[in-house]
């Protein structure tokens, strides 16, 4: 099986950081993102890569070479210019011929994949969402009211939980001709676009963390969980 690593975003809201070097090598503990999202496959049995690549595709290719080096087999998929996320997968086509794993270039995971393919499989599943569930407390009371406007209860600071999504899907090759090319479109477009086809869209639900780098505050928070987790080792 392969996995798709979307690595060519431009990581807009984390410059000055990524004006030289792109998200997906941002260094998290002694390596980039990049490198524990290789691992992370490569530990639960996916050694075969494509790297969706595009802005300062130079360093990440100079970097990965063909994957030898870290035991797995990398191929690039090159786009010229950002085509958002399912736009990007579409770039890796070519190298596509059977179920895969599609994960986002700036996130990093640590729940069994394995089980997350043995399930989409069991499904008989076109694609399968890896979702985290997600608790906050929302800092304000509540007030729910009535048709006429008459307060019926008041519940303060209530926890308020949801699936979100994780950006790690097991997808069928099939999905493939959803997506447009070379044209900017998004995950959220393609899997929408297949549940409106009745295609099985399943999910995989799980309460272990992710680490999602989006912008400079949860790049520094990435960095303290990290090290708190990790401590040298990383």
């Amino acid at each position: 099986m392969k996995a798709v690593i979307l690595a060519g975003g431009l990581g807009t809201r984390l410059r000055p950081l990524t004006l030289k070097t792109p998200k997906p090598m941002l260094p998290l503990g002694k390596k980039p993102i990049l490198e524990h999202l290789i691992d992370w496959n490569k530990k639960n049995g996916v050694k075969s890569i494509v790297l969706c690549v595009s802005y300062l595709r130079k360093s990440i290719e100079d970097y990965f070479k063909d994957g030898e080096k870290f035991g797995v087999n990398i191929e690039y998929a090159i786009s010229k210019k950002p085509l958002a996320t399912a736009g990007q997968l579409k770039t890796a086509e070519e190298f596509i011929d059977d179920t895969f794993v599609c994960v986002y270039g700036d996130s990093i995971f640590d729940f069994s994949l394995r089980n997350m393919i043995k399930q989409h499989k069991t499904k008989k599943a076109f694609a399968t969402m890896s979702l985290y569930e997600y608790k906050t407390n929302l800092e304000y009371g509540v007030i729910n009211t009535s048709k006429t406007g008459k307060v019926t209860s008041w519940v303060e600071k209530p926890e308020i939980k949801a699936n979100i999504n994780m950006g790690c899907y097991v997808m069928e090759p099939g999905i493939l001709k959803y997506i447009p090319r070379n044209k900017s479109y998004g995950m959220d477009d393609v899997i929408k676009k297949a549940m409106s086809k009745k295609k099985l869209v399943n999910s995989f639900i799980t309460k272990k963390g992710f680490i999602d780098i989006g912008n400079k505050e949860s790049y520094k928070q990435a960095n303290q969980e990290y090290a708190k987790k990790f401590g040298n080792r990383g």
